[in-house]
């Protein structure tokens, strides 16, 4: 069953149990695909699909980290549900000892040896991690490692 069947499937059975939170979620997300179907005049692949709901759950996130800071609890926590919600369908997120290993790896590659050669590295291990690791913690990493 490719991943979108399933995400129809699991909304028809929202609809049935009518679980609110799920189903307006599996609705953007539905809505998102197909905005991306339309951006690209074919039908999304599973990979495709899963890129447009990890665009998704990095919305939540920002979203709960502003309602948070404003101390909106109870917005933030909906916000959180809806993630949770999103969760299976993002590709499988790597460790942080494999992405310690990747940018371990593109670090020896590349040859770099200060920050002004970062963005070869960067290039590198996102080139390996994409969508499976937050590109935010990778820079961290890199320029950790390389600021040393």
């Amino acid at each position: 069953m490719s991943l979108k069947a399933r995400i129809a499937s699991e909304l028809r059975d929202a609809m049935k149990a009518r679980d609110g939170v799920r189903l307006a979620t599996l609705r953007l997300l539905t809505a998102s695909v197909k905005n991306r179907e339309v951006e690209l005049l074919h039908e999304l692949s599973d990979d495709e699909l899963r890129e447009v709901a990890l665009k998704e759950v990095k919305r939540r996130n920002e979203a709960m980290e502003a309602f948070e800071a404003a101390g909106r609890d109870e917005l933030a926590a909906k916000e959180r549900a809806e993630r949770e919600i999103l969760m299976p369908y993002i590709p499988e997120q790597l460790s942080d000892e494999q992405v310690d290993a990747l940018v371990d790896e593109a670090i020896a590659a590349t040859g770099a040896t200060s920050l002004q050669e970062m963005g070869k590295v960067m290039g590198a291990v996102m080139g390996k991690a994409k969508g499976k690791a937050d590109g935010a913690v990778i820079q961290a990493k890199v320029r950790a490692r390389l600021g040393d």
